[in-house]
């Protein structure tokens, strides 16, 4: 055939390669069943993938130029300034949560147990110093953040990581292209490489096996969804109980209403986006974590450098081995200062690993020990004072900025969970599990920050309901104590499935991590859970309704699917209809939404059987979530030839994510 002719059987069509033109080519998907045209149906054989050979755009490609975010959060120009404030900006949106856990640990440990002996805030202490470095310092900085999804983190972006390396999803809509768009590449060390192949076998194999990982996936998400409604409710009013001890008339009732004025502020101005919220409040969060690491050295100074003793983690031994049951109750409050652990991964899409790593090791982590040592010294001295320990512990001089900049730290420690919950729903509803909802991009420059209006809302109404039906940060702790391990446990399992299927580490290692971590959260979870008759089954209930609206909406969209690909049309019905589809075909273009991304849909025979005529063109079009942190513009939008040429009918498959 020559150069200039084309070839119209419904195979490859072929322009000049000397012009810029667009050139249809049998989908790449389905070449191995290229020898004979529209023999398979469920391949959907005749249709035809639209590529392009030269540099003209066409016009579906300059509407995706202007799609919010469609870059990545690379940096580009990373120079001293760009990192001093992306520091701030990590600050801002990472690390409030677990920033502000001196607030209320040591309440929290010690409300239901006063303190009768030093050595009580010893084993306390030492409790809390151990948490703080094998959670947050440990499992996650070190380990976890390294099981990001191309820079996304969370449950579900731990979830998409493994069905794109096993077919472990339930929902079949993913195209083989799919598993292209994502940056990701898997090395493969030889030495691991046969168990992590069995385990891929197993879970692509085992209905039951992809059944459980989907509902821990669930589970896990709707904790984290309860987070961002407790996070808030608890981060706020334990910083507006500061007024109580700097003005003796504020009563509870009072601390409640401004609570929720602030709740409300703040969730308000959650949709002017990540970037620029994180810049406007990193320098407070940073103010915050100084004060709080110099209110440390300043009441170690003060009281004493006993307290460097609980380093030792004999104390946890003796604390236990003195009252044990009320040690195990306190491991409920101990927990409360590793909050935030999750919300560091679940936000990572808003930065890089290395910076939220080196923030966290260098100026988080040292402020948060020097900040539990100086309460622990002061303790130590008035073990009668073991309610709002922070603020009885400041200096009187600098009492009321203080309690100003731990409002505004407590205030922003509440977005953690929340943007951590916008990432997560992004990426249930890729995957099918959530129904889709507008989301908009805050950044044009950073993909990954988004805003949820509805979300943020509904957030919002449950918050106030938590404060106004608890009223109480003793009661509210052992519920944000549930949410907080139950994600925690969750992401144990999914990064041991990834250590054995992607990373491929030693077996030993990985059992070890498995065993270590998920024991000692268990642990943890038996302490917050024996407080669950306290008003915390408030928590399980709504987590629970929130499991079961994403595991129905998984079975609804999965069945949904399956019924459109049972009832698609057959490809040698469209071709005995002839080019006019057995109708009048009248000018215009036809765009008819479906689900699928190969074969006729049914509804299409109801438009040919029911309308008086058709368009002279009609276009398929399939909207895809797709499980990947980004889809190049250049890959957004897959159009094929469905049928011969004169039928004028075309698929077009729109990737989002």
């Amino acid at each position: 055939m020559s150069e200039g002719s084309e070839r119209d059987n419904g195979g490859l069509v072929k322009m000049d390669s000397t012009e810029s033109k667009w050139v249809f080519q049998e989908d790449d998907d389905t070449q191995s069943e290229v020898q004979s045209s529209y023999e398979s149906e469920e391949e959907g054989n005749g249709e035809q993938r639209l590529i392009r050979t030269g540099p003209r755009m066409d016009s579906f490609d300059v509407e995706a130029l202007e799609v919010p975010g469609a870059q990545r959060h690379d940096v580009e120009d990373f120079n001293l300034g760009r990192s001093l404030v992306l520091v701030l900006q990590t600050l801002g949106v990472v690390f409030g949560d677990v920033g502000t856990s001196p607030l209320y640990t040591f309440d929290i440990m010690f409300n239901k147990y006063p303190i009768s002996h030093k050595e009580d805030v010893l084993g306390a202490l030492s409790l809390v110093l151990y948490t703080l470095i094998l959670i947050p310092l440990v499992k996650y900085t070190l380990i976890v953040l390294w099981g990001n999804d191309d820079g996304e983190g969370g449950t579900f972006a731990l979830y998409s990581l493994i069905c794109r390396n096993a077919k472990a999803s339930l929902l079949p809509n993913q195209l083989p292209s799919d598993a292209r768009i994502s940056s990701f590449r898997l090395k493969v060390p030889s030495a691991e490489l046969e168990r992590s192949l069995k385990l891929k076998e197993h879970l692509e194999t085992s209905v039951v096996l992809k059944k459980l990982l989907l509902l821990l996936v669930l589970f896990g998400t709707a904790m984290v969804i309860a987070g961002g409604v407790v996070t808030p409710a608890m981060s706020v009013m334990s910083a507006v109980n500061g007024l109580k001890v700097g003005i003796n008339s504020v009563e509870q009732g009072e601390v409640v209403m401004i609570t929720v004025a602030s709740l409300i502020v703040l969730f308000s101005v959650q949709k002017f986006g990540t970037s620029k919220v994180g810049l406007a409040v990193g320098p407070a969060l940073f103010l915050w974590f100084c004060c709080l690491g110099g209110i440390g050295v300043y009441n170690i100074i003060k009281y004493g450098m006993g307290v460097f003793r609980a380093i030792n983690p004999m104390y946890i031994y003796y604390y236990f081995r003195k009252n044990p049951f009320q040690a195990w109750m306190s491991l409920g409050g101990c927990l409360l200062s590793a909050t935030g652990s999750e919300a560091m991964f679940a936000d990572l899409c808003y930065f890089s690993v290395r910076s939220v790593q080196l923030t966290f090791i260098f100026l988080v982590l040292p402020c948060l020990l020097l900040g539990y040592l100086g309460q622990a010294a002061f303790l130590m001295e008035n073990p009668t004072q073991n309610e709002q320990v922070f603020f009885s512990s400041m200096p009187s001089g600098v009492f009321w900025p203080v309690v100003f900049v731990a409002m505004i730290a407590a205030l922003i420690a509440s977005r953690a969970m929340t943007t951590a919950t916008f990432s997560c729903i992004k990426k249930a509803t890729a995957l099918g599990c959530f129904p889709r909802l507008k989301i908009i991009h805050t950044s044009r420059k950073f993909m990954g920050h988004i805003y949820i209006p509805v979300i943020n809302w509904f957030l919002l109404v449950f918050c106030l309901g938590f404060v106004a039906t608890f009223q109480s940060i003793n009661e509210i702790g052992n519920a944000y104590g549930i949410a907080e391990v139950g994600v925690m446990m969750v992401t144990t399992v999914l990064v041991t499935i990834i250590m054995l299927l992607i990373w491929q580490i030693n077996v030993f290692l990985v059992l070890f991590f498995f065993a270590f971590f998920l024991g000692f959260e268990l642990l943890f979870f038996s302490s917050v859970l024996g407080g669950v008759t306290d008003g915390s089954w408030v928590l399980l209930v709504f987590a629970a309704v929130l499991f079961m609206i994403m595991y129905i909406w998984n079975y609804g969209s999965k069945l949904k699917y399956e019924t459109e690909v049972k009832q698609k049309l057959s490809m040698d019905l469209m071709l005995k209809l002839g080019c006019n589809l057995g109708t009048i075909r009248a000018p215009g273009i036809g765009l008819v939404y479906n689900e699928l991304v190969r074969g006729i849909p049914a509804i299409f025979g109801h438009f040919l059987t029911t309308l008086p005529a058709i368009h002279s063109m009609i276009i398929f079009v399939s909207i895809k979530y797709v499980p990947v942190p980004v889809v190049p513009q250049n890959e957004r939008f897959l159009f094929r030839r469905i049928c011969p040429k004169s039928y004028h009918m075309f698929r077009c498959i729109a990737r989002y994510v």
